[in-house]
């Protein structure tokens, strides 16, 4: 069943097995908030049992492109396109976010992101490859965000 998420009231429905809910109901808020803001788009969410060709989509992109396997339970995916890009989502249990951003018409500007809720540690399958930047979020504290550009065809 698909949850459109709240910015306002945020809410940890959905990802109550994860020990970092209420961070990365923060996370998911703030992605929200972002796409209202600017393409008037609502953010909507599907557990993951529900979604299997939106996280296979992701999984097969990390895999392929830098042989990435989280160990991580996936909890909720979004998949959706707005103008001449599509976005793919993936909400991590361990408080892990991955972002699939591909530009139909663009192939250089087309990578995936990945965002870590306030306090969680960096998952092994991520370091010593990536640096990840600090930004403040209203919702979601201080989220710790990196990413790589897709090289191939999906």
């Amino acid at each position: 069943m698909s949850y459109i998420v709240d910015f306002k009231n945020v809410s940890t429905v959905g990802l109550e097995s994860s020990p970092a809910a209420e961070a990365l109901a923060g996370l998911r808020a703030n992605e929200a908030r972002y796409f209202m803001n600017k393409y008037k788009h609502e953010f909507t969410v599907v557990p993951a049992s529900e979604s299997e060709d939106s996280l296979a989509y992701a999984n097969r992109i990390l895999k392929e492109e830098r042989n990435i396997e989280f160990a991580s339970k996936p909890l909720e995916t979004s998949q959706f396109q707005v103008e001449n890009i599509k976005f793919t989502y993936v909400f991590y249990e361990d408080g892990l976010s991955i972002n699939v951003m591909y530009t139909v018409d663009d192939p250089k500007k087309r990578a995936v992101g990945f965002k870590l809720s306030e306090g969680m540690e960096v998952p092994k399958e991520l370091e010593e490859k990536f640096k990840f930047a600090r930004q403040k979020s209203k919702l979601a504290g201080t989220i710790r965000g990196s990413f790589f550009v897709i090289k191939g065809e999906y």
